[in-house]
């Protein structure tokens, strides 16, 4: 427990500073932890005996994320079309060594794990306008005059430190997002198992409870509110509705990865994060979330 915790923090400071960051440093971020996944998924299947066309693959995620980089919506289709294609292809080329079920195994980790990478990219960079941040500058304020005295040191320096943060508005849409994400399996869990007696999904998932589920939607509408539009100035009623839906689709991703893993019979998806499993196993939800959020943004008009 001590190593999750650990592990987890680091893993959050990282994120905060990616995200922050934001350009390069975030897409290439998003292309390694991509990457990383598509070579869990290889591995994980082909101790099933299902090889997948690993460098194609690789490939067609590495061009597919580009794109979602560059903004080029068209050319991303291009990819996902012929990249589909020509794995498809390889079963001719290569036949006799790569078969139809390995071709389709191959062809849906690879838009498994790209496109949900893909949409995070473009919630990022989803728009360059700053959103008005009254209460985190106030807070900035209160907290660099505090942190002044204690250390003896100059207030100004430190308040120039918070107020350059770039909360832009894909910048401000990706915390909630994460946020928001983590917020639905922290609840779950520690309701479901403080209360939790009624399972959701026992062949599937046998933690998970009906109650833990429950806390999920309630605490992750809080947490979306609060940060969404207390924090980032977003309408409340929109953030509310964001918050319910992105916790039943965190939930759902979850036991989709869960599924998975019971077919290929494999605990972990890797031992990249101590504690946490591999990319996969950190990221099912988003996987699900990131691309549902994106859409909705752009429905619902928030920006």
């Amino acid at each position: 427990m001590v190593l999750r915790v650990i592990t987890g923090i680091i893993g959050m400071a990282i994120a905060a500073i990616v995200i922050q960051f934001g350009g390069a440093p975030f897409a290439i971020f998003a292309f390694v932890l991509a990457l990383i996944g598509w070579h869990e998924y290889s591995s994980a299947f082909a101790k099933n005996g299902f090889m997948t066309t690993y460098v194609f693959g690789a490939l067609m995620l590495f061009l597919i994320l580009l794109c979602a980089w560059l903004g080029s919506v068209e050319e991303l289709l291009a990819i996902i079309t012929l990249g589909t294609l020509a794995i498809f292809m390889l079963t001719v080329i290569l036949y006799g060594s790569t078969r139809p079920t390995e071709a389709g195994i191959s062809v849906a980790g690879v838009l498994y794990i790209a496109l949900p990478f893909a949409h995070l990219i473009m919630l990022r960079f989803i728009s360059d306008e700053r959103k008005p941040l009254d209460e985190v500058n106030n807070f900035a304020n209160f907290a660099a005059g505090g942190a002044a005295n204690f250390f003896n040191v100059d207030s100004g320096q430190l308040l120039d430190l918070f107020t350059e943060v770039n909360f832009d508005v894909g910048c401000s849409l990706v915390w909630i997002l994460f946020l928001c994400t983590w917020a639905s399996d922290t609840f779950a869990y520690f309701v479901g198992s403080l209360v939790g007696s009624h399972k959701l999904a026992p062949s599937i998932s046998p933690n998970k409870t009906v109650e833990g589920f429950l806390g999920s939607v309630v605490g992750t509408t809080f947490t979306a509110v609060f940060f969404g539009t207390f924090i980032f100035s977003f309408p409340l009623v929109e953030m509310a509705c964001a918050g319910a839906m992105l916790s039943i689709v965190a939930t759902l991703g979850d036991l989709v990865e869960s599924v998975i893993k019971r077919f290929v019979g494999i605990k972990d998806s890797g031992f990249l994060i101590p504690g946490h499993g591999g990319v996969l196993d950190r990221f099912d939800s988003i996987f699900f979330t990131a691309p549902i959020f994106y859409y909705y943004v752009q429905a619902a008009e928030i920006i």
